[in-house]
């Protein structure tokens, strides 16, 4: 069964979410803005959500953690939560 390790960020915001993006895409550092910026609990650990399988997160989520390029940040990517930045840090 296929696993990643990702980190996310989740903000309430489309227009927020697209603001940390630009500015993780400039240089800052992906963990500094999750601890700063994201309602998620994770956040406190720089967004890291460890390892997991498909299925385990919500659709939304899974698709993008399944399917993106790794150490690249995608999103906006909308779910029941908000909106969420992504970054699949490896995959098996």
């Amino acid at each position: 069964m296929a696993q990643a390790n990702a980190r996310h960020l989740l903000v309430a915001t489309e227009e927020q979410c697209q603001t940390l993006k630009t500015e993780i895409e400039n240089g800052a550092d992906f963990a500094a803005v999750a601890k700063q910026h994201s309602s998620c609990p994770s956040g406190q650990n720089g967004g890291d959500l460890g390892s997991f399988g498909p299925g385990q997160m919500v659709p939304e989520f899974d698709k993008v953690v399944f399917s993106a390029d790794l150490n690249t940040v995608q999103g906006p990517v909308k779910t029941q939560f908000g909106y969420h930045l992504l970054e699949v840090t490896s995959r098996t």
